[in-house]
């Protein structure tokens, strides 16, 4: 067989084996997957650079500011005479109250008083027609006159036939007969005197006077109209003076109040305005009611005000401020300075070293209660000491601080009663200090308690 006529012979020109270029493609793709992976990695390692001296720079900026003192507004705590107190919602009420009522029927005839006016007990304010109540007495005086004759003529009658009966000259049942008649008149005339009394009361009732000393109201019924008895309103008197307060508490502080109650007798009450800012009037509580509202678990208590000023007035809505306890030295600090951590509150305070160096510093307190812009301490600092009011969220414990003084802010604020619990810091360095228990009564809603 000739070369010519082998199997390879019969192949197309232009094709040779296919293996050496599957190779190079092979090492192609490895070498774009290598530069890839490179590129990849490059860019991940710059990144981590990137992130370590992004750390690096912070905690250079952090040791910085560790070292650079923060600035502070500072105050001394201090101490002086404070009140501590539960606060309540109250509606003020007149002591006494009349709605005046006409006791006979009538015409009514011109008033005497002015509306607005204030009226003394016994003074006449007002009258009915008394013409048919003085005919009406005249009329028993006359029936008393009439049978008071007849029973002197009973009686003569009667000493007659006694004697006539003694001699023998007439019967005993005449004589009898006589003595009952005389019975009978004396029984009209006793029926006569009542009628008289009767008549002479509703004449007297005629004349309308005021049972209290109190304001007069707005005129109900103007005179000339009709008046039925007991049953048209004429006026109302309220008596200012003095006036009471009515104001509730939760069953669980009831306990408190009464025993100061029954200890001291008289527990003195402020009532301030509705924005608790202004005090309007002071007195004391006179009583508790003698059982506790199941619907709001709450227990209604009295105070009763002199009001010479009259600057309490009848439904007005007040803030009431018992007063449990006179403290004559109480610590007192601005509320702004009490932090609140996971143990309980606390406060930052400032200690300077014998060279002028001011570091800041963790002091955990127990707190008594936050009265508006000031909080009483029950323990924890010393009079004097200096607390931080102003830049605490900034600080940490042995922090160097510069200090300044900070502005005294005056203002009244609710009170609340409750005791603190003494802790350390937290997350939230500026939260308000609150006192652990307070009443439900919150400043609540000026509106809502009552």
């Amino acid at each position: 067989m000739s070369f010519e006529s082998t199997p390879e012979s019969y192949l197309p020109a232009g094709s040779e084996p296919q293996q050496p270029h599957a190779r190079k493609r092979y090492w192609v793709r490895i070498v774009v997957y290598l530069v890839l992976v490179c590129a990849v990695g490059f860019a991940v390692w710059r990144i981590y650079q990137n992130q370590q001296a992004a750390k690096k720079q912070s905690a250079d900026q952090a040791a910085a500011l560790i070292g650079r003192p923060i600035p502070v507004q500072v105050t001394a705590a201090e101490q002086r005479p404070m009140p501590i107190f539960l606060t309540a919602l109250g509606t003020v009420t007149p002591y006494m109250s009349v709605t005046v009522k006409a006791r006979v029927s009538g015409e009514l005839q011109p008033v005497k008083f002015t509306e607005g006016q204030q009226v003394r007990q016994g003074e006449t304010i007002m009258v009915i027609d008394p013409r048919p109540y003085k005919a009406a007495l005249d009329q028993a005086k006359g029936n008393l006159a009439h049978d008071q004759a007849l029973l002197k003529n009973a009686q003569a009658e009667f000493a007659r036939y006694k004697a006539l009966y003694d001699a023998g000259v007439t019967s005993k049942e005449a004589m009898e007969a006589d003595e009952a008649a005389q019975g009978q008149y004396q029984g009209a005339i006793e029926a006569d005197k009542a009628a008289v009394e009767t008549a002479q009361l509703q004449l007297n009732w005629c004349t309308i006077q005021s049972p209290i000393n109190g304001k007069i109201g707005l005129r109900l019924v103007d005179p000339g109209n009709i008046i039925t008895a007991n049953t048209t309103n004429l006026v109302i008197i309220n008596q200012f003076q003095p006036i009471a307060v009515y104001f509730t508490l939760p069953e669980d502080e009831l306990p408190q109040v009464l025993r100061k109650l029954a200890a001291e007798k008289r527990l003195a009450v402020d009532a301030y305005d509705q924005g608790d800012t202004q005090k309007l009037a002071t007195g004391y509580l006179l009583t508790a009611d003698n059982q506790i509202d199941t619907t709001t678990g709450t227990g209604k208590l009295k105070a009763v005000f002199d009001n010479k000023d009259q600057a309490l007035f009848p439904n007005q809505f007040v803030n009431i401020h018992l007063v449990l306890e006179d403290r004559t030295n109480a610590l007192v600090v601005p509320s702004a300075a009490i932090q609140m951590g996971l143990q309980g509150s606390y406060v930052w305070t400032v200690d300077t070293d014998a060279k002028g160096v001011a570091t800041a510093r963790i002091q955990p307190v127990k707190v008594a209660l936050a009265e508006g812009q000031v909080t009483i301490l029950d323990s924890g600092l010393q009079p004097g000491q200096s607390v931080v009011v102003d830049g605490a969220e900034r600080l940490r414990a042995g922090q160097i601080v510069t200090v300044s003084t900070a502005r005294q802010r005056t203002g009244q604020g609710g009170a609340r009663q409750g005791t603190g619990q003494s802790g350390g810091p937290s997350a939230t360095p500026n939260a308000a200090a609150q006192p652990a228990a307070q009443p439900a009564s919150v400043k609540h809603d000026k509106r809502e308690q009552q």
